[in-house]
């Protein structure tokens, strides 16, 4: 019960994925829960299933990337609890095209979800960790941060940003809020299973020296340790979860 009687606010929490397996190893491990989503059904249905775990959780619908609507999420969770201890950016969204074909509107999408969704909301959750003197941050980055990958120039340039708010905000937020970033490899989906052939999903796994892609469980583990006391002394670093990943494969 590492996080017994704290709050952690988690986006992009519903259905299935990374923020949904932290949300759940946080509130197993006695978290109070603010699951924000774009998904009002599935939001439902993922605070039902906490409840009916014996985990307390609300759920706010919140497109991250509209500046009111994460005050309005932020003023929800404080009305309910109180306090937020911790906040895990999980948002993400990415739109594969060449440069060449980008369109200027899904730049602005992928970055305005991925980039611009983890700095409103460290705004709008900064201070209150600030003034109760105590809170981590987790942002969830991406191997596409190191990666030239051709069709993804907005996505690898909102990750790199992340890794640079997340240095940024571990300075400002010292000594009392903690800032780090995990950057995943292949972590299987269902909507990279819609964006990318079965040969690519493949070559993914490949590039992994365990040759398989990984589970949201173990990228919940990593963040788990992050927002702990266990890792008080760790800020403003990027913690690989690739498994080795070879950058050239």
């Amino acid at each position: 019960m590492r996080f017994k009687g704290k709050v952690a606010l988690v986006t992009a929490a519903a259905g299935a994925g990374i923020g949904h397996a932290i949300a759940q190893l946080l509130g197993e491990e006695g978290a109070k829960l603010v699951i924000c989503d774009v998904h009002q059904r599935r939001i439902q249905e993922t605070v039902t299933a906490f409840e009916a775990r014996g985990i307390r959780a609300i759920g706010v619908l919140c497109d991250v990337s509209q500046a009111d609507q994460v005050a309005a999420m932020k003023e929800q969770a404080m009305q309910a609890y109180g306090r937020i201890d911790y906040l895990v950016n999980n948002a993400g969204r990415e739109i594969i095209a060449p440069i060449a074909q980008y369109k200027e509107e899904d730049w602005d999408m992928v970055l305005g979800i991925c980039l611009k969704g983890a700095f409103l909301c460290t705004r709008a959750v900064l201070p209150i960790m600030m003034e109760q003197q105590g809170g981590a941050i987790v942002n969830i980055s991406s191997a596409a941060c190191y990666m030239g990958s051709p069709g993804e120039a907005a996505y690898c340039a909102a990750k790199a940003g992340v890794n640079a708010l997340t240095r940024v905000t571990a300075a400002e937020g010292a000594p009392h809020v903690r800032a780090n970033a995990i950057a995943p490899g292949y972590v299987p989906n269902s909507f990279l299973n819609r964006i990318y052939p079965q040969e690519a999903l493949d070559h993914m796994a490949g590039m992994s020296v365990l040759k398989r892609g990984a589970r949201p469980q173990e990228m919940a583990q990593i963040a788990a340790f992050l927002l702990s006391d266990a890792a008080s002394f760790v800020t403003g670093t990027v913690t690989n979860g690739t498994a080795g990943m070879m950058w050239t494969g």
